[in-house]
């Protein structure tokens, strides 16, 4: 992944910061649920951030390994003027390389598990990924056995 733009789309702060702080400090029920679902490596132990500045936007969700934007869209949304918005900034993150997801707050909370199935799509497969490195933890997560362990004092 040589040449890589930077997270930002190339720009430095463009006075989005705060903007993105009080979209966090304000988010929807289905917001919170998503996020609950996708923060802390989760999902696959992909990172996601919330409120991701590209640009002359923020995105809802972006996760860097799988080049992937999610977006939640309210009833808000579906006003002519916001949906030229929403194609705009759509064209921009795809002109940058980056795949954008748009699901209804409705659809993220009455179909939770088809929401994480779509988003499981896209993103890269086991075996296409490189090994990552979480920040103070170890590199591989453990992952409760298949089997129980034995009951007893030790083996005989």
């Amino acid at each position: 992944m040589i040449g890589r733009r930077q997270f930002r789309g190339g720009y430095q702060v463009t006075g989005l910061v705060e903007l993105a702080r009080e979209l966090r400090r304000k988010q929807t029920s289905a917001e919170i649920l998503l996020w609950q679902l996708l923060r802390k490596r989760q999902l696959l132990e992909f990172e996601f951030r919330r409120q991701h500045q590209f640009g002359d936007y923020v995105a809802d969700f972006y996760c860097h390994e799988a080049q992937l934007v999610i977006e939640r869209d309210g009833s808000v949304h579906e006003s002519n003027e916001l949906w030229h918005h929403d194609q705009d900034r759509d064209a921009y993150m795809i002109a940058q390389g980056l795949r954008v997801l748009r699901f209804t707050n409705d659809r993220i909370l009455n179909n939770t598990e088809d929401v994480l199935a779509e988003i499981v799509k896209y993103l890269p497969s086991t075996a296409e990924q490189a090994p990552r490195k979480r920040r103070g933890a170890p590199a591989a997560r453990l992952r409760p056995s298949p089997q129980p362990p034995p009951k007893g004092r030790g083996s005989k």
